[in-house]
């Protein structure tokens, strides 16, 4: 029988963090490294607002997903 192996920290494999307004990409790289994570996967999402003409882009959201590192 094999034994599962048990958890080495209470964090999470996977967590997705936000760069903030001021902050640099880089500096959100350096948070993750910080908390332990590596990033593996980059995503931009479109920020929308309500216009008289319409919805209209105003900016992007960039989400970094990261995995624990062993």
């Amino acid at each position: 029988m094999r034994k599962r192996k048990e958890k080495q920290s209470d964090q999470p494999l996977k967590k997705k963090f936000i760069v903030g307004d001021h902050e640099t990409l880089t500096q959100c790289l350096e948070r993750m490294k910080r908390e332990g994570y590596t990033p593996v996967r980059r995503t931009e999402k479109p920020i929308f607002r309500e216009t008289s003409k319409g919805p209209a882009c105003i900016g992007s959201q960039c989400i970094l997903e990261g995995r624990r590192m062993p």
